[in-house]
């Protein structure tokens, strides 16, 4: 069988992380004492970090063999376990406060050691994603300049809820020195959905139902909040990654500010009037196409349908592993059932190419894997007869 005839999968979205065990290790030591204590008190409310599985965040081996199963060569690293002095895990986990910031700060980059390690561990098939905090912009351009260093390949961008007055908006030029330095060294920002950017909803009966139906909107506003604040207009050569957040919402979105765009260069904005800055120089559609990306978690063929109108070389697949909604341990099922009738180039885009671009994966390097694990080009074209029972979206949306 010639290799072509595999496909290279790279799923844009992972997650690993430490245990606490290992988070002490690679903690500066000052912090380690107060670590004991903090740690004695924890409670984990995580089912998926109690069980057996949670193993796969942190044992190589253990994740090789499933993403090989799974035919997965390579995938993008987001945290996933609880890092020192946190209350959950980083990609749902609220801000730090001023007085919390330093040991936060010392956590985060206890894992952002581990994950070099990791990564180190497999460096071709890991591209790994740093965590920073908002807090003090200094302290994040610091670690963006040590990711690098590291060899680490992005940051993970945070959220910033409406009820942390302490932490400037996405949309403030505060964050032009970290714009920069990622332009400068060409690390890419990913923002995953999650519960980062969400304002206390309090302990009411219907808490969780407003989390959930709104969390998405949380997320999906970091795309608004840095094209229209012109961030892509003065950084040109950032690359913006939206993970886990769907994309039926995006064309409406565009359409949005674009209409706003036309209606601030006619002058037409009403009462409001136009913003200090003026109107951007390019239409707001302009600015997706050139700087932003798309990490698409466990698709369903309804949602895959779409890729096309957004562009494919903006849409990266993902599976979400070790999750319990990822595509795992159906990932061959779920590209049978979303992609059986895409074209071969099409497909190769999304799955491979488009990560490529902007991860910076080694295609070469991965070639061989992909050769002995990845599903063939045959294998994926037919279509799936039997939904697996399982609660991935992949399958439970149409």
């Amino acid at each position: 069988m010639a290799p072509n005839d595999h496909y290279t999968i790279i799923s844009a979205d992972g997650h690993a992380g430490g245990n606490h065990v290992q988070y002490r290790e690679y903690l500066d030591p000052e912090w380690r004492d107060e670590f004991d204590a903090w740690r004695g008190g924890y409670k984990n409310p995580f089912r998926d970090l109690q069980d057996d599985g949670r193993s796969r965040n942190w044992d190589s081996a253990r994740r090789n063999a499933d993403l090989d199963a799974e035919g997965v060569a390579a995938e993008v690293l987001f945290p996933n376990t609880v890092p020192p002095f946190f209350p959950t895990g980083v990609v749902i986990a609220p801000a730090p406060s001023v007085a919390d910031f330093p040991k936060r700060l010392a956590g985060l980059r206890a894992h952002n050691r581990w994950l070099v390690d990791f990564v180190a561990e497999s460096p071709e098939r890991r591209a790994g994603l740093a965590q920073v905090a908002l807090n003090e912009v200094d302290e994040a351009v610091a670690d963006v300049k040590w990711a690098r260093e590291q060899g680490l390949r992005g940051i993970l961008l945070p959220g910033v809820s409406p009820d942390t007055p302490w932490i400037d908006p996405l949309f403030s030029a505060i964050y032009d020195p970290l714009w920069a330095i990622c332009q400068e060294l060409d690390m890419s920002i990913t923002h995953h959905a999650g519960g980062s950017g969400i304002p206390n909803y309090g302990k009411h009966p219907s808490s969780l139902t407003m989390f959930v139906l709104e969390s998405g909107f949380f997320a999906n506003r970091a795309i608004w909040h840095l094209i229209m604040s012109g961030v892509f207009e003065r950084f040109p050569g950032l690359k913006f990654v939206m993970t886990e957040q769907g994309t039926s919402w995006l064309p409406p979105a565009i359409t949005k500010m674009d209409d706003i765009h036309t209606a601030q260069v006619r002058g037409r904005m009403g009462e409001i009037g136009m913003p200090e800055s003026g109107a951007l120089p390019h239409k707001p559609s302009d600015y997706f196409r050139r700087n932003c990306f798309l990490g698409a978690s466990f698709p369903s063929p309804g949602e895959a349908s779409h890729f096309h109108d957004l562009g494919l070389d903006k849409v990266m697949w993902g599976s979400d592993y070790p999750h319990n909604e990822a595509c795992s341990p159906f990932s061959r099922e779920s590209l049978r059932h979303t992609f059986n009738g895409w074209n071969e180039a099409d497909l190769r885009q999304v799955l491979t190419e488009t990560a490529v671009s902007v991860y910076g994966f080694d295609l070469a390097a991965l070639q061989p894997l992909a050769d002995r694990i990845g599903p063939t080009v045959a294998e994926i074209a037919v279509p799936l007869t039997e939904i697996p029972d399982h609660q991935s979206p992949a399958f439970q949306r149409a």
